[in-house]
């Protein structure tokens, strides 16, 4: 719930809000010094997220045989510390892994997470729960806003506009949106403003509601968890349309770099391409 209040401030103070309304993301001056106040207390960011690298990267084999497909290096890092790389940027150091296949060989590397600047805990999945259900064994420590992000991605995503976006929008769910040149062979992002009405598996290209499609980065309620049931769930077929139906989940698109690494073809290009998390410079 939001309150009007008044407050007098000095003309060039307000000379400098002005220029940072930029039409989208802030589009007046109680915007600007919300976003302003939000930022100096610190609350402009989820302060958990949890990274799904539970799967068996079977796209990826044989590299994935011994190896758990999150340990994979790209630039003599593992995919998962240029996530981390991605957290800390934005001052998020609390971690939790959802691990799975080969899951003691993540836990012996990752350990408690201090050698990589964050901190780490580890959600065992014993059987495997798809994208929803390892989410539902947090329930007790995810109490505000978190993130969610697929563990083979590599992603360059704003998360404070991103957040903002989520929180102004009265969001459940919000999900990053990359672009793509065919997006026929994706699940492509149907808006209507930020809202996402729904997700049109791989149309033709002539047939496509945009060229925008998930990018595996969200940023949740709680009340989400209080959908997943038991057992295997996936965020993308089970619960993003209910939400959509709702009208409570939104769609973020960044300008930022983006790989996919789920198959060998797609690793190999984003080990020449990948040009890291920039920790000074802003993320689109």
């Amino acid at each position: 719930m939001k309150e009007r209040i008044t407050i007098t401030l000095d003309s060039d103070l307000i000379g400098q809000i002005d220029k940072r309304i930029d039409g989208s993301i802030i589009k007046n001056r109680s915007q600007q010094i919300e976003d302003l106040l939000t930022k100096s207390l610190g609350a402009d960011r989820p302060e958990k997220a949890v990274i799904l690298v539970g799967g068996k990267g079977i796209r990826l084999r044989p590299l994935t045989y011994k190896m758990p497909k999150c340990m994979l290096t790209i630039q003599d890092k593992t995919i998962t510390e240029h996530l981390f790389d991605l957290l800390k940027k934005y001052g998020i150091r609390d971690v939790i892994l959802s691990v799975g296949y080969l899951k003691e060989k993540v836990k012996d590397h990752f350990d408690d997470g201090t050698k990589f600047g964050v901190n780490i805990s580890y959600l065992e999945e014993d059987d495997p729960l798809g994208t929803a259900g390892p989410l539902k064994l947090a329930k007790n420590i995810l109490k505000e806003s978190f993130i969610v992000t697929n563990g083979d991605e590599l992603k360059d995503i704003n998360i404070p506009r991103m957040f903002r976006l989520h929180k102004r929008k009265d969001a459940l769910a919000t999900i990053a949106l990359t672009t793509v040149t065919d997006p026929s062979q994706y699940g492509v992002a149907k808006l209507s403003g930020s809202r996402i009405l729904e997700f049109v598996e791989k149309p033709k290209a002539e047939d496509a509601p945009s060229n925008l499609i998930n990018a595996g980065f969200y940023i949740l309620e709680p009340e989400v968890l209080d959908m997943i049931p038991d057992g295997i769930s996936m965020l993308e077929k089970d619960i993003f349309p209910k939400l959509a139906e709702q009208g409570r989940l939104r769609g973020f698109p960044f300008a930022g770099q983006w790989f996919d690494i789920g198959n060998i073809e797609r690793y190999e290009s984003a080990k020449k391409k990948w040009s890291g998390i920039n920790p000074y410079g802003e993320s689109e």
